[in-house]
């Protein structure tokens, strides 16, 4: 038994390092896309697919890859995932056109896959009563977000951003061999040989999943949109340096990411569907002041001087709306899956690809709307503005759904108070 516990926390720990390797590698351009942006004389668009790119081969491969994991089993389809992602991390130092960082943007984009591996990987280690709370600790991986923040922009600026790619390269050899040393594998943890891919996309005909599709295509798909786009948005709407700036993003970032252990502890105690309300109400708050422009009003008067009214949200303020914003995504990033840990025990590997495909489709269409919107209309707001109407129809279709199906099965099984 003591061994089996040293064997979790082992592979625990290795999963979240993992994890947060990935994460930093998946965002990576959101800073040094900022100067290539500018060596390349690139619209606001063009940058936001930039950023966007590895977000979309880590989301259609979250599902393929969640249902590897489940066949084969999470050590050697994370082992694989990560040595993929080494050579053209490395090759990006070397591109000099648009379309090579494009190319190479979508095979490092396989890292954003680490997700549904690691998650079906670490909760087969654990029991329901506990998963919640050990997955919650994995995906504070998403921290890997800040971790960009913090270390890409003093090596952009010491030494060229070319030198970014290349550390992080290093890096990911490093994680790679200390993860095939101290992960365990299990053949209790693999689905049966009988089960065949049809046999798990059957699951797909489950409404219930596609409500969980569209919180998380919210909670992470918003989480990874706004680590690509704040660093930039405040060095255009605030003035700052990129130093300055991708460090005020990290407020957003770092504690999205931490605080989603809390979350999944939450979810264990007072249940999914309780944490994922307050997360979307929380949210629906925060973005309604965040989207308002500068504005200014002028009021006509009786002796004709009028009076001018400025609105909109200062930079503290902002700031401090953006923190909240962070913790509600970081709870429901892990209540989210909280549901599905309940009600697919036996299918997360291709349920938790599902769902992050969408949360991860989620994180590639923003930031390329987010630049269109603002290229049209010139408004920076308007990223928040989309971001608030996603979350309205979330509220909408939680008020619709009501509670989760689990919860309604133990009504009926047990008794309209089995749940108070």
């Amino acid at each position: 038994m003591a061994s089996y516990r040293k064997q979790q926390l082992s592979v625990l720990t290795m999963n979240t390092v993992g994890f947060t390797a990935c994460f930093a590698v998946w965002v990576m351009f959101s800073v040094i896309g900022i100067p290539i942006k500018t060596g390349l004389s690139l619209s606001d668009t063009q940058f936001g697919l930039l950023a966007a790119t590895p977000i979309l081969t880590g989301s259609v491969l979250r599902l393929p890859l969640g249902m590897m994991t489940d066949k084969y089993g999470g050590r050697p389809v994370y082992f694989w995932l990560m040595a993929s992602i080494i050579i053209p991390l490395f090759l990006i130092s070397k591109a000099t056109e648009y379309w090579q960082f494009l190319v190479l943007g979508l095979f490092v984009g396989v890292a954003g896959a680490s997700f549904s591996v690691g998650i079906a990987y670490t909760s087969r280690w654990f029991t329901r009563e506990t998963a919640g709370f050990a997955m919650g600790i994995f995906g504070a991986g998403n921290a890997g977000a800040a971790l960009t923040k913090f270390v890409a922009p003093t090596i952009l600026v010491a030494y060229g951003w070319e030198m970014v790619p290349v550390i992080y390269a290093i890096a990911m050899t490093l994680v790679v061999i200390l993860f095939w040393m101290f992960t365990y594998s299990d053949e209790s943890h693999k689905v049966e040989s009988s089960v065949t891919v049809m046999d798990q996309l059957r699951m797909l005909k489950d409404p219930v999943v596609w409500k969980y599709c569209q919180y998380y295509s919210l909670v992470f798909g918003g989480f990874v949109a706004l680590s690509l786009w704040m660093t930039k948005y405040y060095m255009t709407e605030y003035g700052h340096g990129i130093q300055d700036a991708a460090l005020l993003a990290a407020i957003f970032v770092l504690p999205s990411g931490i605080i989603r252990a809390l979350g999944g502890w939450l979810s264990d105690k007072f249940g999914a569907h309780k944490v994922t309300y307050w997360v979307m109400w929380s949210s629906a708050i925060c973005l309604f002041f965040m989207s308002y422009p500068l504005t200014e009003i002028s009021i006509a008067t009786r002796d004709g001087d009028p009076i001018t009214m400025t609105l909109g949200v200062n930079e503290y303020v902002f700031t401090a709306l953006l923190f909240v914003v962070g913790i509600a995504w970081g709870f429901g990033k892990a209540s989210v899956f909280k549901y599905l840990s309940d009600e697919y025990p036996d299918r997360i590997g291709v349920m938790s690809g599902v769902v992050g495909l969408a949360g991860g489709m989620g994180g590639f269409t923003l930031p390329i709307l987010f630049g269109v919107m603002l290229d049209y209309t010139g408004v920076g707001t308007t990223a928040f503005m989309l971001l608030y109407g996603i979350t309205m129809v979330s509220i909408m279709w939680m008020q619709w759904s009501g509670e989760s199906q689990r919860d309604r099965e133990m009504r009926k099984q047990f008794g309209p108070d089995v749940m108070e």
